[in-house]
């Protein structure tokens, strides 16, 4: 298999990356299976992926009924001049904080939050707003998701 252009992966490194995404419990077997390959083979590429750093872990994705009760946002944050990296260390120190992306633009920083219900997620909005070094606020709630991979 040839790499793909500008990714240093091959198509079955893309593949194996791609059931992963779906399922990263699948056992090896199945994995092997479904790409064609010997288990031995799949051992050696997810060793390269893992030492390459494309493969940092494996965690959990939560179930649809869960995720379906919980209510999610995403906030874009414009920051004082020189306050980004503050402001990026408070958001990560907030358990309801599931990403922080920094961006270019208009604002700074896109924080991904994840609340209980619309009351804990008013709050959450809030206690950001009020962190030093944030100049303001904008929250859009995620009312279905399409594609998650």
């Amino acid at each position: 298999m040839m790499p793909l252009p500008g990714s240093g992966l091959d198509d079955l490194d893309e593949r194996l990356l791609g059931l992963l995404r779906e399922d990263a419990r699948q056992p090896i077997a199945q994995l092997a299976k479904e790409l064609g390959i010997s288990r031995g083979q799949l051992y050696s590429r997810l060793s390269r992926l893992e030492e390459a750093g494309v493969v940092a872990g494996y965690t959990v994705r939560l179930g649809t009924a869960f995720s379906s009760s919980r209510v999610r946002a995403h906030m874009m944050i414009k920051t004082l001049p020189r306050c980004r990296r503050d402001v990026e260390q408070a958001l990560a120190k907030i358990a309801l904080v599931t990403a922080i992306h920094a961006i270019n633009g208009e604002y700074d920083i896109i924080a991904m939050l994840e609340a209980e219900d619309g009351s804990h997620l008013n709050d959450l909005i809030d206690d950001i707003g009020l962190l030093e070094g944030v100049e303001r606020t904008t929250t859009s709630v995620i009312l279905a998701t399409k594609v998650d991979r």
